[in-house]
């Protein structure tokens, strides 16, 4: 493992500790927050089929499989994710990504990354230069831009 790729691995697993991201489920409000009117809607097209199925004389001795659907699917929407981000997962476009997004390349490092590559002793001065070029030239760095510097020489591109 390079220095970069240590100091990329180190910051990630920062970032995953500060956000209490483990990739475990937990009972959030956020929907009903973020989506007050789908709240809404939802539980009045719910009510209105319940009304439906209690007039009809076939439906009416189904209402206890309407509300048991009703809970199991739309229990999901109480529970909030946030997946791990990983050094792996970088530059791989795989079924993760419907899951995790393209965090890095959505996401910008923090500033005392690259500080701490530009310090260390252990990254060769070609590296760095091509860094203070990404950094002159894009101002904020993405995950992936500095996941770059970590390719073999032959498979670089700068930002």
């Amino acid at each position: 493992m390079t220095e970069i790729q240590r100091l990329l691995t180190e910051t990630i697993e920062e970032i995953n500790q500060r956000e209490k991201r483990d990739n475990r489920p937990r009972f959030s409000i956020s929907f009903i927050r973020n989506h007050p009117g789908l709240f809404i809607g939802m539980y009045l097209a719910w009510l209105a089929t319940l009304v439906v199925m209690l007039q009809s004389e076939t439906l009416s001795g189904s209402v206890w499989l309407l509300v048991v659907l009703f809970i199991v699917l739309n229990g999901f929407f109480f529970f909030d994710v946030y997946p791990r981000y990983n050094y792996d997962d970088i530059d791989v476009l795989d079924f993760r990504v419907c899951y995790n997004g393209e965090w890095y390349n959505t996401r910008f490092v923090p500033d005392g990354l690259i500080e701490s590559i530009l310090r260390s002793p252990n990254v060769d001065d070609e590296h760095k230069a091509q860094l203070q070029k990404m950094v002159e030239r894009k101002g904020e760095l993405s995950f992936y831009d500095v996941f770059t510097l970590t390719r073999p020489a032959g498979a670089q591109s700068a930002g």
